[in-house]
Parts: structure tokens; sequence; C-alpha cells
């Protein structure tokens, strides 16, 4: 299926990292287009907030706001909900793909050491399969093109938008 030369670096070693580009690019534009970042890090921000009054309200026993806590739960649990439907779109879309690209080359390359990277010592090589190598490059790609497209989310955790010193 595959010519045989791309079992060889560099060959292998640059076709993983174009693919890793081209399946992170391919996700990272579906994100852009069904998420939308400010709703999200407004939804994010506001999730924060009362997860920081619920703790709060259980620290202290006040009644007052651990009601007030309780009557915003299910609008902050419909949020979470549509936070991931949305990042689930993405998810849903790419994965029946991946999962078939990954058993045809998993099974082209199997063993071969696809990239060769510098050792400790001075001389030594380490050899990188190919599910190694492409999971490297799929997270460098990934990180790379959310920068750059500005769809980087902050691990559900809110984006900082401004550091303080």
């Amino acid at each position: 299926m595959f010519p045989e030369w791309l079992l060889n670096s560099p060959s292998s070693t640059l076709f993983t990292i174009g693919l890793a580009l081209i399946i992170s690019l391919a996700t990272t534009l579906l994100n852009k287009k069904f998420t939308d970042r400010e709703q999200t890090m407004a939804w994010q921000s506001e999730i924060k907030r009362w997860n920081t009054d619920r703790n709060l309200a259980r620290k202290t026993g006040d009644k007052k706001l651990l009601a007030k806590v309780k009557k915003q739960e299910p609008r902050i649990l419909q949020m979470q909900s549509k936070m991931t439907s949305r990042q689930m779109k993405t998810s849903l879309i790419t994965f029946v793909p991946l999962i078939i690209m990954w058993q045809v080359l998993i099974g082209f390359f199997q063993a071969t050491p696809v990239a060769r990277l510098p050792g400790i010592y001075i001389g030594e090589l380490i050899e990188i399969p190919f599910m190694y190598w492409y999971i490297i490059c799929s997270f460098f790609m990934s990180t790379l093109l959310s920068r750059i497209f500005g769809t980087a989310m902050g691990m559900g955790m809110g984006m900082e938008t401004s550091r303080t010193k």
C-alpha cells in the first residue's frame, strides 16, 4: 500500500511530522468552527467563580451563600454540558478516520523506527517507533497550531487573559 522507501529515515520521520501537521490542522480548524471561544471563556470564568463560591460556602458553612450556590447549580451544569457537547463534536468527527488510519499505519510501520534522536551519551541514538513519534509530533503540532489559530482553551480551567506580576 505504501512505498518501501517510506520505511527508511528521514522519509519516515518527515512523513510522520507531515501527517501530524495535517491531522492537527484539520482538528484545530474543526475546533475553531464548532467552538465559540469567547462564549466558552465566559462560561469557564463563571463556572470557576461558582466553584469558588461553592467551596467557600462548604468551608464556612454560610447557609445564605450555600442556598445561592444550590440555586445556580442547574444553570452551571447546563453550561458544562453545552461546553462538553461542543468539544465532543470535533472528537466524534475525527475519531473514526483516525482509528482506521492508525490501524493501517501501525500495520505498515510495525516496530520499524521512524525517528532517531540523540541520546544522553555522545554518538548514542534513540530509535523511536511510529506510534511514539506520531504522539510526540501530534502534541507539538496541536499546541503550536492551537496557539497560532487562538483555539487553546486551557484544559477546561479557564484561560488567563492577563498575568499579574
